[in-house]
């Protein structure tokens, strides 16, 4: 599968931002979706997943309660609403599949797929 992700850009602190990740193929439904980012000089760091039917999710603490994954099988594609954002989630965001089990690994290489990424800047 071949990801591609868009929707990064620069908000205030406190703003929001709907980021999307655009799948190829017809087994987009078959995999495990996951977004991860990545600050400068930082490890990637995994945010948030969701599963094959998209009824369950997992979030990393940081952005739990503002953030919300999500994703349209009929459109293969995933997506990551960010609510009141903080300077602190300024990174490079990440896409990722995967056709583990659930509850998936939050480590970035259990993931075997990835997008391209795209720059999330929050300026204070």
């Amino acid at each position: 599968v071949q990801l591609q992700a868009s929707g990064g850009g620069l908000v205030q602190a406190g703003g929001s931002l709907r980021l999307s990740c655009a799948a190829s193929g017809r087994t987009f439904r078959s995999y495990i979706m996951g977004w991860f980012r990545q600050a400068p000089g930082k490890e990637r760091e995994f945010v948030a997943a969701i599963d094959r039917s998209g009824s369950m999710t997992l979030y990393a603490d940081s952005v739990k309660g503002r953030f919300t994954i999500s994703r349209d099988n009929a459109k293969n594609t995933v997506y990551l609403q960010m609510n009141s954002l903080k300077p602190e989630d300024t990174a490079v965001y990440y896409c990722a599949a995967d056709q583990g089990i659930w509850p998936h690994s939050t480590r970035s290489f259990a993931y075997d797929y990835w997008g391209q990424g795209t720059q999330v800047t929050v300026s204070s």
